[in-house]
């Protein structure tokens, strides 16, 4: 965006800081009319034919386009991918351990990287860790889905999961789960019913 004194043309279309049509002048005197107001000459759209200029605060402009990219930025949320590494021989409870922590970071929202790690003579058996990534992948049906299928690379093995949309939001009681909502029918009612 040219302003000021880095404007090239010789007439310009001018707009007003209210937004109101000037017309058509000399570069000179758009300058002269922003200099007076204390503003500045803004090269809005150099394509036209004249440019068009705007008189406007060029400093109180950046700031509230930077300020504007800031929010934006904020308002993103950014989806990180969480790793839970397991070895082919992993134990049943350890792989319980390493499900909960999955699971807590499903429900906030992050993708999660399963990845086997071979060593030794594991790396003769891969099936073995197709195995238990489809053994974890089943006990994660419920919170995720598969978003990329086992990979392998040198030592290691992988697949990515995706949160479901459901398992996202936090549940929240109707009037019938609460059981403390619910009516208790005497015995005597329950024998009138049948």
């Amino acid at each position: 965006m040219n302003v000021n004194r880095s404007i090239r043309a010789s007439t310009v279309r001018l707009i007003g800081n209210d937004g109101e049509q000037m017309g058509i002048m000399a570069l000179d005197q758009a300058l002269s009319n922003a200099e007076e107001q204390g503003l500045d000459l803004v090269e809005v759209a150099p394509g036209a034919d004249p440019p068009v200029c705007r008189i406007m605060d060029y400093g109180k402009y950046k700031y509230q386009q930077n300020k504007k990219v800031k929010e934006a930025r904020k308002k993103s949320s950014s989806v990180q991918i969480k790793e839970v590494k397991f070895r082919p021989k992993t134990d049943d409870h350890d792989v319980d351990t390493k499900i909960g922590h999955a699971k807590r970071f499903l429900a906030k929202g992050h993708k999660l990287k399963l990845t086997i790690m071979f060593r030794g003579r594991e790396l003769a058996h891969p099936h073995l860790g197709e195995e238990m990534l489809r053994h974890v992948s089943e006990l994660l049906a419920e919170e995720a889905i598969i978003e990329s299928g086992p990979s392998r690379e040198g030592r290691h093995m992988s697949l990515i999961m995706a949160p479901r949309a459901s398992a996202q939001a936090p549940k929240t009681p109707t009037p019938v789960d609460d059981p403390a909502e619910t009516p208790v029918q005497s015995p005597a009612e329950t024998a009138a019913e049948s």
